[in-house]
């Protein structure tokens, strides 16, 4: 018995241990996605033609850059991209590793989203701010943002749903976090145990963090 309650303690640790790894890397990994990803979107929404900063030649680029982004699977991204993730981090193996491919993926993903979000506000909210005399800056920060913030939330709320899933595929190659724990153990050594935990974890993770997202989209959505 006292064998038993010790093997399950050591997978109990193990399967904690690598859900913190999974949450460092998806949250990492989300914060440059976020600081990278919502400029990129704002620019690419406001030189479409007819917007605030209509310029033909950036918009055809940035959307080049996003469509390029998504349009890669991410277990290619991840592997084609070795030599960049050596260059930052010293290594391609590990959770601090798998933050680069996991922020590149990301980072299109949330540019597009914020695009999209932004072209949903009315154009009659634009005219009537420039009508009174906004700059194309002011516009952005106390116009654009602030109508689409509902649309932002629920779109950074899936960008981290993503990025779990994501997480999960980077533990199948050396990225540590719950993915590489459910290949190690759960179906290498057929710990059947050990699958079923990680998998009710990464259920219970995006069932929170979309709960999460849909209440504080709800807060700030004053339609």
């Amino acid at each position: 018995m006292s064998d038993i309650l010790a093997m399950l303690s050591k997978y109990n640790q193990l399967v904690w241990d690598g859900t913190l790894e999974t949450l460092y890397m998806v949250f990492v990994s989300l914060l440059i996605a976020v600081l990278l990803g919502i400029p990129l979107g704002i620019l690419t929404a406001v030189t479409r033609k007819g917007h605030i900063l209509s310029n033909g030649i950036i918009n055809r680029v940035l959307n080049s850059i996003i469509n390029l982004g998504r349009s890669i699977p991410f277990i290619i991204l991840m592997v084609s991209i070795i030599p960049l993730t050596r260059l930052i981090v010293g290594t391609s193996i590990g959770t601090t590793a798998a933050i680069v491919p996991l922020a590149v993926a990301a980072i299109p993903f949330v540019g597009r989203i914020v695009d999209n979000a932004l072209l949903e506000i009315s154009p009659g909210v634009i005219e009537a701010a420039k009508s009174m005399g906004a700059t194309p800056v002011q516009i952005i920060f106390k116009v654009l943002l602030p109508e689409s913030l509902p649309s932002l939330i629920l779109g950074i709320t899936l960008t981290m749903i993503n990025l779990i899933a994501y997480s999960a595929m980077a533990g199948a190659v050396g990225g540590g976090g719950l993915g590489d724990i459910a290949i190690r153990y759960g179906y290498q050594r057929f710990k059947i145990g050990v699958m079923i935990e990680t998998i009710v974890i990464l259920v219970l993770l995006v069932q929170i963090i979309q709960w999460i997202g849909n209440k504080l989209a709800a807060y700030f959505d004053h339609r």
